[in-house]
């Protein structure tokens, strides 16, 4: 008997659940069927890339690096700053409390090793007064250990308060100070005779914040060179004792931070306790040995 098959038009079969016949034809292996260009088919290789493909996506990523690295590099920089910044700030604070605390007279600018005292020995007024020094004070008002009270070999990094997170010492080096204080704040009989005027070393040990005429001049505290090979002012003089002493002087300031369109420059927390930015504190008349600043210079002696 002859059946009669009715023709189904594409157009039902896909109403009634059905695909095309073609579409669920299986493609070759390797190749993926699709439509090109006004219906053109076109066979596209799914077995990888090609070389020039591979050097193209290789172009590509070394070109993003180079323009994202610079980037990267003074955003990390930026951060370091404001860390830098935020940290001196909290000095600040500690000086100011410490002042406050002690009718007025901030801490000694030396400190002495960790080593307690010997029972017999006599110290002089000089040597007394370092036991008060500044990195020793100020720590136990943030609830840090003093300096000294940290092991040898195992001085604070720059993951603490004590420390400019962008400063680098040199790889032998494991104690060391980024940050120090102002010594033209005390020049008791420890310190250095200032410049034009030898031998006067009349300051008091501690300095009364209530003789400082001009607190928003006077330099309390600075970055402080690390690398002896830099030299101060970026000069290249070698400086073997840099970061060695919680106390110094103008040579020991450190050009690390950058602004103005890249310039180096160093943080200073003043006596009044604001904080700035200065590319140098090197003075153009200053001749190259200098050591202590001339007595009558406003930035670093408060009288």
């Amino acid at each position: 008997m002859k059946k009669n098959f009715a023709k189904i038009s594409p157009d039902l079969s896909h109403s009634m659940g059905f695909a095309p016949l073609e579409t669920r034809l299986p493609s070759p292996p390797g190749r993926i069927r699709g439509n090109g260009l006004n219906g053109i088919r076109i066979l596209r290789s799914l077995t990888g890339f090609t070389l020039v493909e591979m050097l193209v996506v290789i172009s590509v990523i070394s070109l993003l690096m180079a323009i994202l690295m610079p980037v990267l590099g003074r955003a990390k920089a930026a951060a370091y700053q404001v860390v830098c910044q935020s940290r001196l700030r909290q000095w600040g604070l500690g000086f100011e409390g410490y002042a406050t605390q002690n009718r007025g007279f901030y801490p000694h600018t030396d400190g002495l090793d960790r080593s307690p005292p010997e029972p017999n020995k006599c110290l002089n007024i000089a040597d007394k007064a370092d036991w008060f020094g500044w990195v020793d004070m100020l720590p136990p008002l943030f609830g840090e250990k003093k300096w000294r009270d940290h092991a040898a070999g195992k001085a604070p990094g720059r993951d603490t308060i004590f420390q400019c997170p962008a400063a680098k010492a040199p790889p032998k080096r494991i104690e060391y100070f980024s940050y120090a204080m102002n010594s033209c704040l005390e020049l008791d009989k420890n310190c250095k005779s200032p410049a034009t005027d030898p031998g006067c070393n009349n300051m008091p040990s501690f300095l009364n914040t209530a003789s400082v005429k001009t607190p928003a001049r006077v330099i309390l505290l600075f970055d402080q060179l690390l690398e002896p090979a830099k030299g101060y002012n970026n000069t290249g003089n070698p400086d073997k004792s840099a970061g060695t002493h919680c106390g110094s002087y103008p040579k020991a300031f450190s050009s690390r931070h950058a602004r103005q369109q890249g310039k180096l420059g160093g943080l200073i927390l003043y006596c009044d306790y604001h904080i700035d930015w200065t590319a140098s504190v090197w003075k153009p008349e200053w001749p190259d040995n200098l050591e202590v600043p001339p007595r009558s210079d406003k930035d670093w002696f408060p009288y």
